[in-house]
This record gives C-alpha cells, sequence and structure tokens, in this order.
C-alpha cells in the first residue's frame, strides 16, 4: 500500500512543481507562448493526451479505495491538479496573445499618428504656397 500512495504523491509533487514553474514571474508571456507551441511540446501533447488517460486511469484505481471510503462526491486531488494546470497553462497562453494584439495595434496607431502629422504639414505647406 505505502508503494501505492509513493507513486500518488510522486505525481501530485510533480504537478506542484509544474504548478509553481508555471507562475514564476520572470519568465514572460510571450516566451511561454514560444515554448508551448514548440515541436517539441506539440510532440508531448500528442502523445501527451494518451500517457494522461492512463495516468488518470491508474490514479483512479489507486485512488478508488480513499474516494469511497472517505465518502466525498469531490473530485480526486489529482484532476484538480490537471485542471489547474491547464488553466495556466490557457492563461498564459492568452496573456501572450493579448500582449501581441496590444504592441501591434499601439504601432499601428503609431504610424497612423506619424501619418497625421505628414498630412497636416503637408497641408499647412500647401496653404502658404
Amino acid at each position: 500500500m505505502s508503494l501505492q500512495w509513493t507513486a500518488v504523491a510522486t505525481f501530485l509533487y510533480a504537478e506542484v512543481f509544474l504548478v509553481l514553474l508555471l507562475c514564476v514571474p520572470f519568465v514572460s508571456a510571450a516566451r511561454w507562448q514560444k515554448i508551448f507551441r514548440s515541436r517539441l511540446v506539440a510532440l508531448a501533447v500528442a502523445y501527451g493526451n494518451t500517457v494522461f488517460i492512463v495516468l488518470i486511469v491508474i490514479l483512479v484505481l489507486l485512488l478508488l479505495g480513499w474516494s469511497v471510503s472517505s465518502g466525498s462526491g469531490s473530485q480526486p486531488l489529482p484532476t484538480l491538479f490537471r485542471s489547474l494546470l491547464r488553466r495556466l497553462v490557457t492563461l498564459i497562453s492568452q496573456q501572450a496573445v493579448l500582449g501581441a494584439s496590444s504592441e501591434a495595434f499601439r504601432k499601428q496607431a503609431e504610424g497612423a499618428s506619424q501619418a497625421a502629422r505628414r498630412y497636416m504639414e503637408d497641408n499647412d505647406t500647401l496653404r502658404k504656397v
């Protein structure tokens, strides 16, 4: 029985470490976005869904006795951690996309402002002539 709880605790500790790694403040959202869109992560996601389902089945089997004996209708703790991880990745990706689009809007507004200044200067020079 202790081997089972050691395996469950190892999975949970790894997930907590991953959550803390995603929350590190000095890594920008744009960098995380590049990491999430890399080929290595895409490969991990392709095979990760199958591995994820297998791990869920294993953890459910390991925690089945605990869930039944506790009598609570709540979700098992590993599922909650995985949903937190997915939510963090989603939020970081959305932040990177919004940051990139706001930067593009800022550059577009600066370009429009410079063009308006040039047109006003040209208009002033034409009025003087």
